[in-house]
């Protein structure tokens, strides 16, 4: 595998897996979820009110940010933007990165492509043979019942905590499948006890390295014009097929 290949590989694996994690997240109803007592949630409770959000889910948008952290060389770097989900036979997704540098990700009917404006240049990849790898990424969400998660991760009920005044259930994924096992060991996902919507998730990869995901501004449900979907490159932008 060449090395542009790879490094599309590693950057489209992350945006997937933020994205789709989110989608539990923000699949929930307007007005929260309240809890029934005052103990500590079990996995049962937790995976049953995410189950009941995602039956829900038709579209959303939000604001994110992507926190990378390199542990050997103690580096850290971040990226912020905004997301648009919605959901059909085969969901759409758009990413907008902002900062540090513009660049839109799109990912529909089993293709992706990557737009990067300060060269304008649209990249195009195509998933046709890889719709399994790809649809095993998407099982984290978008609108997928809780049954069909664990088929893909072993999930464990660690702890509540407070994350920024807000109570959370800490819940631990850990891939099944060889082929998630070979960019991930676990995932990290913080459940709010108020909405039952995740407010942060983390992604450890096999060197210890990880990403930690964070969700603001999100709304649900909402119209979401189709022309969101497309990418309109500049004039005279360069297409690549990269694979």
């Amino acid at each position: 595998m060449g090395r542009v290949t790879l490094r599309f590989r590693l950057t489209l694996t992350w945006l997937l897996l933020a994205a789709g994690l989110l989608s539990p997240m923000c699949t929930g109803a307007v007005a929260p979820l309240p809890r029934k007592g005052k103990l500590p949630p079990d996995l049962s409770e937790i995976l049953s009110r995410m189950n009941d959000a995602a039956k829900r889910l038709k579209s959303l948008s939000a604001n994110l940010t992507y926190t990378k952290v390199t542990v050997l060389v103690n580096d850290k770097s971040t990226e912020e933007g905004r997301l648009f989900f919605r959901k059909g036979k085969t969901p759409e997704i758009r990413i907008e990165m902002q900062q540090p540098e513009s660049k839109v990700i799109l990912f529909k009917k089993n293709k992706a492509e990557i737009y990067l404006p300060k060269i304008n240049q649209l990249q195009e990849y195509s998933f046709e043979q890889k719709s399994g790898l790809v649809e095993e990424f998407l099982l984290l969400g978008f609108g997928s019942e809780t049954g069909e998660l664990k088929k893909s991760y072993r999930l464990k009920y660690v702890k509540e905590e407070d994350l920024e005044g807000d109570m959370t259930a800490v819940v631990e994924l850990t891939p099944r499948k060889e082929s998630l096992t070979s960019q991930l060991t676990k995932i990290l996902m913080w459940v709010s006890e108020e909405s039952w919507l995740p407010t942060q998730q983390q992604f450890f990869e096999p060197g210890g390295d990880y990403l930690i995901a964070s969700y603001t501004a999100v709304k649900v449900n909402l119209r979401i014009p189709s022309s969101t979907f497309e990418i309109h490159p500049a004039e005279g932008a360069k297409r690549i097929k990269m694979n």
